[in-house]
């Protein structure tokens, strides 16, 4: 029920709904417990059902997974955890080259068995996509052939009942959004949505209402962290960037997309409590900033 209510809501305008209604998705996103494993030299895949169970305990109801934890020979482990713990997956998470045909023929291969793997054996609402940096910005023709991979891979997904939504970090901002801006003004909306990573929308030093205000309805996911001093904090809470103003803009548009809290760490980043205790701060501050109710 959860994913036709967002499709059929994504898909028709507000005006032909009535009066909006705000009512946001929140995830918890999985990046930072790859961090928590890095550092002590593991891998985040090899702990797929405590992970979950953290999540589980720390009160989210969905989660955002990298494509990694999908891997053959890992899905298995990754569908039993969601099960037994009875987390929803709605979005999962990948990326890849876009920027030359070859690259992205194979990114969008890769992506659509992705996608069709994980619907095999349980619901998917989307994937949020973020087209690989090259170290450079990209020439007009490179970000050409980029926009009309996305609207493939878009328009291929949407024939499985899935959403693409693009997301973004700071070498997409580069030179006042380029990248980002020349590729929402060339696909097709229909079949690409915004996931807007707000945090990388602030260290990119453009303004993230006004990124909010460009996204207009394509906006169907935020991924939301904090910092302090530019530096990003052990858990979700007042810092440089103001939520209450996001949280404001959103309810005025009748926002019922994906609001994932997706931590990550700094070197600098004081670490004074267990990961899940971070998570459940994170969670119980989203709910009071956003104005969410428990599901």
């Amino acid at each position: 029920m959860q994913r036709r209510r967002f499709l059929a809501l994504a898909a028709a305008p507000l005006a032909a709904r009535g009066a909006p209604e705000y009512d946001p998705i929140l995830q918890a996103g999985v990046y930072v417990w790859t961090q928590h494993y890095g550092r002590i030299g593991q891998r985040a895949q090899d702990h797929i059902p405590g992970i979950c169970q953290a999540f589980a305990r720390a009160g989210y109801r969905d989660v955002e997974l990298m494509s990694l934890f999908f891997e053959p020979g890992l899905d298995r482990i990754t569908f039993r955890a969601l099960e037994q713990t009875g987390l929803a997956c709605s979005t999962v998470y990948n990326g890849g080259p876009m920027h030359t045909p070859e690259a992205a023929r194979q990114t969008i291969a890769a992506t659509v068995d992705l996608a069709q793997r994980i619907l095999r054996n349980r619901p998917l609402d989307a994937i949020v996509f973020n087209p690989n940096p090259i170290g450079r910005e990209k020439t007009e023709e490179e970000l050409r052939v980029q926009a009309e991979a996305l609207n493939t891979l878009g328009w291929t997904l949407w024939n499985s009942g899935v959403r693409l939504m693009l997301h973004q970090h700071a070498p997409e901002l580069a030179a006042n959004g380029r990248e980002w801006r020349f590729i929402l003004a060339n696909t097709e909306r229909r079949f690409l949505g915004v996931c807007l990573d707000t945090h990388w929308v602030y260290r990119a030093g453009l303004d993230v209402m006004t990124l909010l205000r460009e996204c207009g309805p394509r906006l169907r996911g935020l991924h939301v962290r904090n910092s302090r001093g530019g530096v990003w904090m052990e858990e979700f809470g007042d810092g440089d960037i103001d939520y209450r103003a996001v949280a404001a803009w959103l309810r005025s548009t009748g926002f019922t997309g994906y609001l994932s809290v997706e931590l990550a760490w700094d070197r600098e980043t004081k670490i004074t409590r267990p990961l899940e205790d971070s998570l459940r701060i994170s969670r119980e501050y989203a709910e009071k900033v956003f104005g969410l109710a428990r599901r």
